[in-house]
């Protein structure tokens, strides 16, 4: 990783994790396409789901009140609170680009999951929309980003490992969670996960072009 570069300056994905993000991040935004499709319309849950989920709701019922507690971070003010937090961390570790990622990448990111929603018509308790889930979306897209404020001191593999090993450990706590509550179903939670991985990176990189031809027409200017 570019260790010479003043913060500011840095970009929030160095050129050697570009190919191995795309690597996963458009498989990821395939397997969202490929659940929407197989989801459409769906009322029930997939065989999958009604195995799985009465599983996890008797693990989240023993643990309480942990569950609910990690679905507040998902909730209106519990996301917020985080995004600040995320925000103002970045601002105090001179990186605005990823300040600008805490509030675009998440919202991005739960813009992506509320769309599909209502386009694909899956429903739990025959009312609530619920593919893909937005609360295991938005989890993931902030622990993806917290690690990307930290891992230019790391090298590539070490890096990358520590993102998706994170992203994959907070994703499976969320999904536990909203499984475990009823709020989604199981299949939900890995539409959701999928759509961070898939839309944070791609987030990432278009704020690191943005800045980088920014710089480019302010140097042409002066």
């Amino acid at each position: 990783m570019n260790r010479t570069i003043a913060p500011e300056a840095q970009p929030i994905l160095p050129p050697a994790v570009r190919r191995p993000l795309a690597f996963v991040g458009v498989p990821a935004a395939l397997v969202v396409i490929v659940l929407a499709v197989l989801l459409f319309d769906d009322h029930s849950g997939t065989a999958l789901d009604r195995r799985l989920d009465p599983r996890l709701e008797r693990m989240v019922l023993a643990t309480e009140p942990f569950g609910k507690i990690v679905d507040f971070a998902g909730e209106p003010v519990g996301l917020v609170s985080l995004i600040v937090l995320l925000v103002v961390l970045s601002l105090l570790r001179h990186r605005p680009r990823v300040a600008a990622l805490a509030v675009l990448g998440t919202g991005l990111t739960i813009t992506v999951t509320s769309t599909f929603k209502p386009l694909v018509g899956r429903t739990i308790h025959e009312v609530y929309l619920s593919y893909p889930s937005g609360h295991t979306a938005s989890a993931t897209a902030l622990a993806m980003i917290a690690v990307m404020l930290f891992w230019h001191r790391l090298s590539t593999g070490a890096a990358l490992a520590l993102l998706y090993g994170v992203a994959f450990a907070v994703g499976l706590l969320a999904a536990w969670a909203q499984a475990g509550l009823t709020a989604h179903y199981a299949t939900d939670t890995v539409g959701g996960w999928c759509t961070a991985l898939a839309v944070v990176p791609a987030t990432a990189w278009l704020i690191d072009r943005t800045a980088a031809w920014w710089s480019v027409r302010q140097a042409r200017q002066a």
